[in-house]
């Protein structure tokens, strides 16, 4: 089995991949990356090192972050904890229009992406290894594109209008509907209201539990307090977390 698993979750991520490359978007967007055709190599890696054998929970993020995923390729991807504890440091190219305020700098990128420190930070405390984590568990995003205003600001998926969403959900949806059948989880756990949503929509007839934790972004006031014990509360709500860590 162990390769396999692997292989499907690549083949599936190339299927998404064409089919984004398709959609257009328009003004306040400005600008569209796709981490998973520049920054292929590092998320390969990624894929190839811990999407091997079934999961038990996945957890789902909404879209790339412009200092974490957009530069490293990886969900949530911190560049510090990408390179330092996840072991991946792979070159990384650039997007065919790059908005100036927005620059790819790979893992020479100098910023901290806060969400991916925060969970990755709090996963790494619990399993002082990856393999430990990834053992039963994956963290995948439930959209891989950055949308960029012509400000630079960061434009999240909900915030587009109806029509653009329809087929984006529709590519997303699918890929998601693909890893729980791939992987087999009991639970997908949302990182944040909108993946939570996403995954009850997308999943409405699968066999599998939804659940939600608290988003890490620094732009919710309620994960500057102890994001990582707010987490943990809600995953022991659920009965994900115990003596042992996360799930």
């Amino acid at each position: 089995m162990r390769g396999t698993i692997a292989s499907k979750v690549r083949a599936a991520t190339r299927k998404l991949c064409g089919q984004l490359a398709d959609l257009r978007f328009a003004a306040p967007v400005t600008h569209v990356y796709n981490p998973l055709e520049y920054a292929r190599r590092p998320h390969n890696a990624y894929i190839r090192s811990y999407a091997d054998g079934l999961k038990r929970v996945i957890f789902l993020g909404m879209n790339p972050g412009p200092f974490g995923m957009a530069q490293t390729g990886v969900p949530f991807g911190d560049v510090a904890h990408v390179r330092d504890w996840l072991g991946i440091d792979e070159p990384v190219g650039r997007p065919t229009a790059e908005h100036p305020k927005r620059p790819v700098q790979g893992f020479d990128c100098p910023r901290s992406e806060v969400s991916g420190s925060r969970l990755w930070g709090a996963i790494a405390e619990h399993y002082r290894r990856p393999e430990k984590f990834f053992e039963r568990r994956f963290v995948a995003n439930y959209c891989p594109l950055v949308f960029i205003e012509s400000s630079g600001r960061n434009r999240t998926p909900d915030k587009l209008p109806a029509s653009e969403r329809g087929p984006l959900f529709a590519s997303c949806d699918a890929y998601l509907q693909r890893l729980v059948e791939i992987f087999e989880p009991a639970w997908v756990i949302g990182i944040g209201a909108f993946a939570e949503q996403r995954a009850r929509e997308a999943l409405v007839d699968r066999e599998v539990r939804i659940g939600r934790i608290l988003h890490p972004s620094p732009a919710n006031p309620r994960a500057h307090a102890d994001w990582a014990g707010s987490a943990r509360a809600e995953l022991e709500a659920i009965g994900l977390c115990g003596r042992r860590g996360l799930a």
